[in-house]
């Protein structure tokens, strides 16, 4: 048995559901590209800043600084082999210090930066130090001390026990 506009209509519904399913796409699809563009842009003024970062650090390196300790090659890959001994990546860390040192980068400059860094510490995870921060600044000072943070400085003071009580109650 066949219908004459039963095909005709199986076709047309078809036609409509794609049509339909394209056009939910098309905004979307649109949305995501708009997206990636921010995405892409955000990434290369990350990229950006980081260069200007590193170029400003070396600066200051060279400012604060004599000999070749203050050449950019030897900043940069002395710093790094700082952080990747603290980090324990020993391997890593020779093969950079072997590019330091055919850069003719002072070795003594090594030693005594990772002597500041050790000197002071783990690091917080919830401070807004890091490594790299707490590696550039042995770098450029190798006495540097840190400040310590505001609540190390003022130590809470035990509040007297209620009246009648000479200890504080045992918490069993």
């Amino acid at each position: 048995m066949s219908f004459p506009g039963f095909r005709a209509a199986a076709v047309g519904s078809c036609a409509a559901l794609v049509f339909v399913f394209l056009s939910d796409r098309a905004p979307a699809q649109s949305g995501d590209s708009s997206a990636d563009a921010k995405s892409a842009a955000s990434q290369a003024d990350a990229a950006r800043q980081e260069k200007k970062a590193r170029a400003d650090r070396a600066a200051e390196a060279g400012q604060s600084l004599k000999g070749p300790a203050a050449n950019p090659e030897c900043v940069w890959l002395g710093e790094r082999v700082v952080g990747l001994l603290w980090r324990d990546d020993l391997d890593t860390a020779f093969r950079h210090l072997e590019l330091y040192d055919r850069f003719g980068c002072p070795g003594g400059q090594v030693q005594t930066t990772f002597r500041c860094v050790v000197r002071q510490g783990n690091i917080d995870p919830k401070a807004t130090e890091t490594l790299n921060s707490r590696v550039h600044s042995c770098w450029l000072d190798p006495e540097f001390v840190p400040a310590p943070p505001p609540s190390a400085t003022a130590a809470p003071t035990p509040s007297p026990p209620p009246p009648g009580q000479t200890s504080p109650p045992n918490s069993r």
